[in-house]
Order: structure tokens, then sequence, then C-alpha cells
């Protein structure tokens, strides 16, 4: 999968997409990233990227035109004209991502296109050049880059090889329904400050562990 990012702050992705699982899935081709600074669709000299909103208010919002053109450069790079593409904007004004979005994604693009806002916010009609618009949670950022972090974290783990194990995607809470939670789980010590590993689990008795798991997932419904 191939994932660009537009942001002005492109240096903020450095530590995050060079560590660990997503560094893998890059380091093994599964994965390319590729940043648009937005600074470079800019205005005039100074390549102005915001201004002053309409109707009076405080901050400044980012202009249309160099957010349409850097997503309209994105476009035009994409691998083939088969190429299944998505353009996602991370905004307070989208509906509530989930799970069942991530493994969505995973599975129906090779591509996709991600906005990273800034300031106030942006200019309402970009949001015609965009195919779908995620909110992360009832809070408000400092802007789309940490959205987008987080978007392309839970999207890349599910391409098929960035993973360890084959089930390793699979058993894990929302993975079903967006609601449900894993079973709690342990390792050694067995005992560790007066708490001990629930019983069933030294047991050795599959069928008894299996129902405690789907006991304990259960609860997160």
């Amino acid at each position: 999968m191939r994932l660009q990012i537009i942001t002005l702050f492109p240096e903020m992705f450095t530590g995050v997409l060079g560590t660990s699982m997503l560094w893998k899935a890059a380091d093994k081709g599964i994965a390319e990233y590729e940043f648009i600074n937005l600074r470079d669709f800019g205005l005039g000299p100074r390549k102005q990227v915001d201004d002053t909103p309409y109707g009076g208010g405080d901050g400044m919002l980012l202009k249309p035109e160099p957010l349409v053109a850097a997503i309209e450069f994105a476009k035009n790079r994409v691998m083939s004209q088969e190429s299944r593409v998505k353009i996602l904007l991370p905004t307070p004004r989208g509906k509530l991502y989930k799970q069942s979005d991530a493994k969505r994604l995973a599975a129906d693009c090779d591509e996709l296109i991600l906005v990273c806002p800034r300031y106030e916010g942006y200019d309402e009609r970009v949001t015609k050049w965009v195919d779908e618009q995620f909110c992360m949670g009832n809070y408000i950022l400092t802007g789309g880059e940490l959205p987008a972090m987080t978007i392309i974290d839970s999207v890349v783990r599910l391409l098929p090889g960035v993973l360890g194990g084959e089930t390793s995607a699979d058993i894990e809470s929302f993975q079903d329904d967006d609601k449900s939670i894993e079973y709690p789980q342990y390792t050694r010590p067995e005992v560790f400050r007066g708490l001990s590993v629930p019983p069933v689990l030294l047991s050795g008795n599959h069928a008894e562990i299996a129902t405690w798991r789907n006991h304990q997932n259960n609860k997160g419904e």
C-alpha cells in the first residue's frame, strides 16, 4: 500500500513511521510512505497557505487553493489507473473512526492520501475533493498529523505480512463488531506482588481456557 501524506510538518512522522511495525512494513515493501509538503503549494512569494475566516472569528483557516492543488498533485501520482485510492480527512466533523474502517481500508485500498489540517481548520469547500472524513474522538488536537498517524498505524498493521502471527490481527479488541474487548492476558511470573494468574490459565485444559476467554470477551459488549 502506498500512503501519501499532505502536511505542513512532515518531520512529525519520522519517529512513528521509522519504528516497529510501520518501519517493518516499509522495509518489506508492504507499505510506502511519501510526504507532500503543503507549503510547496502556497500562494505568492511567501507561500501563503492560510487566511482569516469570512464572518470573523479567531485563528486562521487553510486556504482551498493550496489544499486542493496538493490533493490533485497526489492523485496524479497514483501508481496506475486501476489503483483503488481513498482521500481521507481527519476532522471533528467526520464520522467516528472505528476498527471496521481500518479493516475496510486495509482490504479495499491500494493507496491512501491523508490530508492533515492545521490552525483553526480548513475552508469547507475542500471536502468536495475528499472521499471520507473521520473523527478520532470527542477532543481537539493541534493538527491532523496525529490522527493521520493513528489511521496509518491501524491500517498498515492489518496488511498481510506485517504482523508476525497469522491470527495476530484476528484475535483483538473491536475486531468483530467495533465493541468487543479482547480477554485479559498474563505472562510470568505466576504471582506478582500478591496478584496471581487466574488458575484456569494454568490448568492446561484448552476447552476451559477457551470458555474463560470467551466469557471475558463478552464483558466488553
